[in-house]
């Protein structure tokens, strides 16, 4: 009898995406739904980004080079310029989408069995990256009560090994919306030294932190060799289709095994490579406006949940995520059942189980992720479902 390999017994289904079927259900019998459960925005992609891509002039769609083509990591050098970080073109490889930037540095800096610092909840696409490299995720807890800062540096201290090879954080964070300020940066710059470690530093939603600057991990100083910054356009423009992301580090070994990989891989996306380039170019304003936007739907949201009975939202100081505490004992059951079971004025939202972005099992039974990418009419809309839901939910107990 044929089998399926341990790796792929192993991988764990997408959190975010596994109560799908449930919204087509709740669709075809007329149900409006609010997507609250991942981070597609609804600003548009700007036209001058699209417009680039309608308007190439080429007769072959050939392979790019294998870092990416060297016109976009070119610009992309400027950019990263502009937000305090100094690489140079040959320190960045363009890659699909973060997520092959995030598979390329398992791969590259760490072996089968080796093990990975995570503070939780993070990304559960971590999660399948690591099992898909033969790593192990390692959690260290961070709590709703203070906002998901990060923990303490003596609970991460206590979870190295000699298996230990990185902590990866998100910055700003998915799924807690947090920004680590400089003073818990610096504290993580002086584990990494101490045990020789490397940083993958995820940096998606850079350009969203709402009262603080973000600090990058390239902002770091003494730590070139160490520190490996992820990257993407996806949800910096509104252009997720695109699957265009960067691996950056000033690490010429890790650079040397990565450029391997690529190679494996051929090239990343050539339209996406020629809207990337076009994104840089649009202008200084930009991100003025998608960031007031997207504040004012945190703002809304965060009010509506706590405005709520026995709920509890801390404010998120990045990205476009909430994380709530609600009066449930099971998210992932409260979750289907607002998508198999109730509607109010024949509408629903689905929010994604807080279960799954947690490795500790049994963690998040009563949270769930908001992601606030939608107009502020339709949170309002949805808030009014999710106020219903919590009644009559808590009511049939």
């Amino acid at each position: 009898m044929l089998a399926i390999s341990h790796r792929g017994l192993e991988m764990p289904a997408s959190p975010i995406r596994k109560l799908v079927p449930y919204a087509e259900a709740a669709k075809k019998r007329g149900t409006k739904v609010y997507h609250l459960n991942i981070g597609q925005p609804d600003i548009e992609t700007p036209k001058m980004v699209l417009d680039a891509v309608r308007h190439s002039e080429f007769t072959i769609l050939a392979y790019s080079h294998s870092a990416g083509n060297e016109s976009y990591r070119e610009k992309l050098v400027k950019y990263y310029a502009g937000v305090g970080i100094q690489v140079t073109a040959d320190q960045i490889i363009v890659t699909t989408g973060g997520s092959e930037a995030i598979q390329f540095g398992f791969l590259a800096c760490m072996d089968s069995g080796d093990e990975v610092i995570i503070p939780e909840p993070f990304y559960a696409n971590y999660n399948g990256f690591a099992v898909a490299a033969g790593v192990k995720v390692v959690p260290v807890t961070s709590h709703i009560e203070n906002g998901f800062a990060l923990p303490p540096i003596e609970e991460i201290e206590k979870k190295i090994t000699p298996r230990t090879k990185a902590i990866v954080i998100c910055n700003p964070n998915n799924p807690t919306g947090y920004c680590y300020s400089r003073e818990e940066m610096e504290q993580l710059k002086t584990l990494i030294l101490k045990y020789q470690l490397y940083l993958f530093s995820d940096e998606a939603y850079r350009e969203f932190c709402y009262e603080e600057t973000q600090v990058s991990a390239m902002h770091l100083s003494g730590v070139d060799e160490h520190v490996i910054i992820m990257d993407t356009i996806s949800k910096r423009y509104s252009a997720c289709g695109g699957r265009i992301g960067a691996f950056i580090t000033k690490n010429k070994s890790v650079l040397e095994a990565v450029m391997k990989f690529a190679q494996a891989r051929l090239s990343p996306p050539s339209f996406a490579q020629i809207a990337g380039e076009a994104a840089i170019d649009l202008p200084a304003d930009y991100f003025d406006t998608t960031k007031a936007e997207y504040k004012s739907r945190r703002d809304l949201i965060v009010q509506r949940l706590n405005a709520m009975e026995n709920v509890y939202c801390p404010n998120p100081g990045g990205a476009f995520y909430a994380m709530a505490k609600l009066p449930i004992d099971d998210a992932d059951k409260f979750c289907q059942w607002l998508l198999e079971s109730f509607s109010y004025e024949g509408q629903t939202l689905m929010l994604a189980p807080a279960t799954g972005f947690y490795s500790t099992p049994g963690l998040g039974k009563q949270e769930v992720r908001l992601a606030y990418v939608l107009n502020l009419n339709d949170i309002n809309n949805a808030m009014n479902c999710l106020e219903k839901a919590l009644i009559e939910y808590n009511s049939k107990k």
